[in-house]
């Protein structure tokens, strides 16, 4: 019989010179900016998920329909999923298992079963609009046939998944650098839309649905901001990225996970 409390066997091996860093965080001989680089691939790795072409497409329409009336449904469903992934990230660094390996040391065999293919459904239908996404955005910038542009979408995606066989330090850097670039547009595209920062404002904290339609998007919102396939990734992206020691480092560990998290940004601004 399989031990239900063995590790997995596909956890990244650990970076010795990103273990050296924390460390040195850990300890407060880094401090400012630099005490919280190190932690921060986690965060990044997760944030990709939120920034994807679904996000665009129910904000987009909402902005379009309903101009600035469903921020607060934006507004709240990312600090849900920030909540939601802190808790992803604790429970790895706590017990030095993700959330998968826990389900399968707490819950009954046929709810695993249940869980693992409703997940595995999740993250292919959220992985379908990304990798339609991929492809068009091919099309339109390189005027390659779609079929084509969705074949080279497949090799870059299996090339990138590539990298992680020497761990995930590779594919942290990659994802960080293209979640730099995003955010770049994002400010770009802010500031061309010259937006009225009083509706905003007003718009983000006080909740408005303004006929049935707007229901079934905020419905669509909140859907394409909480991804449940990435909260099972992220308390694996913490279980073994920096080792604790005791209890305090475990504590210590967290706090600057929770520091890069509030840094991630999730849908598109209108």
């Amino acid at each position: 019989m399989p031990n239900r409390n063995a590790p997995l066997e596909n956890t990244a091996p650990a970076h010795p010179k990103l273990q050296a860093a924390a460390r040195e965080s850990i300890s407060g001989r880094r401090r400012g900016i630099l005490a919280v680089l190190p932690f921060l691939g986690p965060a990044f790795i997760a944030s990709i998920a939120y920034i994807d072409p679904g996000n665009f497409a129910t904000n987009i329409q909402g902005g379009a329909q309903f101009g600035y009336a469903l921020l607060w449904v934006i507004l709240l469903a990312n600090l849900m999923a920030m909540l939601l992934q802190s808790l992803s990230a604790k429970l790895g660094i706590a017990t030095g298992k993700n959330l998968a390996e826990m389900c399968r040391i707490r819950f009954p065999r046929w709810v695993c079963y249940v869980l693992w293919i409703t997940q595995e459904v999740a993250a292919m239908a959220t992985d379908l609009a990304e990798f339609l996404g991929a492809a068009i955005g091919l099309n339109l910038l390189l005027h390659i046939p779609l079929l084509l542009a969705a074949a080279v979408t497949g090799v870059l995606v299996f090339a990138i998944l590539a990298v992680t066989q020497r761990g995930f330090r590779g594919l942290e850097l990659f994802i960080g650098g293209t979640a730099g670039v995003i955010a770049l547009c994002y400010v770009i595209e802010t500031i061309l839309a010259k937006p009225d920062w009083g509706q905003v404002l007003f718009h983000s904290f006080v909740p408005s649905l303004p006929g049935s339609d707007a229901v079934l998007l905020s419905v669509g919102i909140i859907g394409a901001t909480v991804m449940p396939h990435v909260i099972y990734l992220h308390s694996s992206l913490t279980q073994n990225r920096v080792i604790p020691r005791d209890d305090e480092d475990k504590r210590r560990i967290f706090f600057f996970e929770k520091s890069t998290s509030r840094w991630r940004w999730g849908s598109p601004a209108w």
